[in-house]
């Protein structure tokens, strides 16, 4: 299949509140073969009239993973396999862009970041072209007629289904999965995984208190908060003391039409002296992993509720990926949320969101993130987690994150959505 894919084919089988994810990755194929070990080399950004490309040169094939976060606004690209060149100098601002920084996130993979006003973040496009003595990527900003040249080989959203920079700036942007579309006026679901149980006790804290223990009492007080909230409801991937098999963990959230998933953690290390709590969702290493395992397995696998049998290979692996990358960026905003909302509570170990490829973070359909709440292994941190009363805190923490999200990105027909409008400006004791 070529690069020609129709855009009511995507539509046919995308579900409804992944459609948006054609205006960045619906794509057959990526042009050139993709290689291990780039070198992000230079980048510079170019303004035209109503628009600024950021051009990206690199010394081998990337295939970019962009998204977009709010509060600032910024365009977040993400370079798999790559390392910053020696030599690279990122650009100050200049036209849309307000500013760039990048950083090394993990040793084979470059962010980049861009703080822009809405109108820019709102349909960022993506080209590609194989450049003498290497490759080069343009992120195009703004609203201009055509993408600046020379762009040999080039993909965006099909016109069925691209909204304009104005409408996609004002439109909330659905996270509900495609799996869960429920009734108008229907509630948010939040599925909270208790991690460990059972036989599995996890970590240990210096006076023997279980991890198992600690996620399940934390795990409860959060449902029970958000289900005393109008408009949300928790479901608990265990309510007892009993080892789940982490795969099934996730599926029991999505069986239960989740929005949202937050397995809950303590972290534990020999250094009794650390302290503080981490946010993590799924890296893109993971998510490649599982991507792999739904298209071997593609006689059982499902996407949004669509079974993937009968999806030709290759669409399978375009919508696969596209699912999985617009719902890892709806992760990382959900956790960012949490992540400052914890900040209030104790001290923070890691400072931003992490990313790692837990299992249970691997729906392809369903935004998730893991909480590590505090260290078990240090005596003060362990003394707190068993304290009801710090517990209390942390759930409601948590639910301060949650809610936050959930008032800037109402899933389609939730009371959220049809009760509070867009920045859910009518809620009033929010409590946020």
């Amino acid at each position: 299949m070529g690069t020609d894919l129709d855009s009511l084919e995507l539509r046919q089988y995308l579900p409804h509140a992944l459609w948006p994810v054609a205006a960045t990755l619906a794509l057959a194929s990526w042009p050139g073969s993709v290689l291990a070990g780039a070198n992000l080399r230079t980048a510079a950004l170019q303004t035209d009239a109503g628009a600024t490309t950021l051009i990206l040169g690199l010394s081998a094939a990337v295939k970019p993973h962009v998204f977009t976060l709010n509060d600032p606004h910024r365009v977040v690209i993400d370079l798999p396999d790559t390392r910053r060149g020696i030599a690279l100098n990122l650009p100050a601002g200049t036209g849309l862009v307000t500013s760039v920084r990048g950083s090394q996130r993990t040793p084979s993979g470059y962010r980049l970041v861009l703080v822009v006003p809405a109108v820019a973040a709102a349909q960022p496009r993506v080209s590609a072209l194989a450049s003498p003595g290497g490759y080069q990527l343009r992120i195009l900003l703004g609203d201009a007629q055509v993408i600046p040249p020379p762009v040999a080989i080039a993909w965006q959203a099909p016109p069925a289904i691209q909204a304009s920079s104005a409408a996609a700036a004002t439109v909330p942007r659905a996270v509900r999965p495609a799996h869960g579309p429920g009734p108008v006026g229907r509630d948010i679901i939040v599925a909270i995984d208790a991690g460990h149980g059972g036989d599995d006790p996890g970590a240990s804290g210096p006076a023997g208190t279980h991890e198992k223990d600690v996620t399940l009492a934390i795990a409860r007080t959060l449902a029970a908060r958000l289900n005393d909230r109008p408009g949300m409801r928790a479901v608990l991937t265990r309510d007892n003391d009993r080892l789940i098999d982490l795969r099934e963990r996730f599926e029991r959230a999505r069986n239960a039409h989740a929005d949202l998933l937050i397995s809950i953690h303590a972290d534990s290390v020999r250094d009794r002296t650390i302290t503080g709590a981490s946010v993590y969702t799924l890296s893109y290493h993971g998510a490649s992993s599982e991507a792999a395992r739904s298209l071997a397995d593609r006689e059982n696998a499902t996407l949004g509720g669509v079974p993937l049998a009968n999806v030709d290979p290759n669409l399978a692996s375009v919508l696969v990926d596209a699912a999985q990358s617009q719902i890892m960026g709806a992760s990382v905003e959900a956790a960012d949320q949490v992540l400052s909302a914890l900040d209030e509570v104790g001290a923070i170990r890691k400072q931003v969101v992490q990313h790692a490829g837990f299992m249970v973070l691997k729906s392809p359909d369903l935004p998730s993130m893991l909480v590590e709440t505090a260290y078990i292994s240090n005596p003060g941190e362990e003394r707190n987690l068993r304290s009801s009363s710090y517990q209390e805190r942390l759930a409601r923490a948590i639910e301060s994150g949650v809610v936050a999200y959930f008032l800037r990105h109402p899933p389609d027909g939730t009371h959220y959505a049809s009760a509070h409008g867009v920045e859910g400006k009518h809620l009033g004791d929010s409590g946020v």
